[in-house]
């Protein structure tokens, strides 16, 4: 077995029950916090810098609390659009199949964007989703013309690297 791995079976060996009882206590629930505790140690064996690890409970909340916020701003996703859906006449609403892959493009969109800031991220989604003009989106969100030009320039680039297989 080599370093790294024996580093990471003691990590998991030592922390992975804390872990997934700190996510319990936090989600509510143990299926969830037993996903994300084991989605942790994937992220860690990924990183490939276990040994550098000198707090291994600070890391581990870390890297869990970026994938819980992550999973909790998925499952609002889900519920918002689940009652979007829920809202529409029973006649207009799309087959089971099309309803999981609207579901998975709008997880992969928002998978994309996570990587924004707050107002570049709302910027990029009134235009493209609302269709507001650049002037509605600076007129509505208080910032000049130039910033929202920057920031879908930003957006779009961010977005592009993405689609390219590079991170930005």
């Amino acid at each position: 077995m080599s370093a790294d791995a024996q580093v990471l079976h003691t990590l998991y060996r030592d922390h992975h029950n804390w872990l997934q009882g700190w996510l319990r206590r936090r989600l509510g629930n143990g299926c969830d916090a037993a996903d994300l505790a084991q989605d942790t140690f994937v992220r860690l064996l990924r990183a490939g810098n276990v040994a550098s690890i000198r707090e291994p409970r600070d890391y581990l909340a870390t890297v869990a609390r970026g994938l819980m916020v992550d999973f909790l701003r998925r499952r609002s996703l889900e519920q918002a659009y689940l009652e979007a859906l829920a809202s529409q006449p029973e006649a207009e609403q799309p087959s089971a199949e099309q309803q999981a892959l609207l579901l998975e493009a709008l997880m992969e969109v928002d998978r994309m964007l996570a990587g924004l800031g707050r107002t570049v991220r709302e910027v990029f989604i009134l235009s493209q989703l609302d269709g507001l003009t650049y002037v509605q989106i600076a007129a509505r969100l208080g910032i000049s013309l130039r910033s929202v030009n920057n920031y879908m320039a930003r957006a779009v680039e961010h977005c592009c690297l993405l689609q390219a297989g590079w991170q930005s």
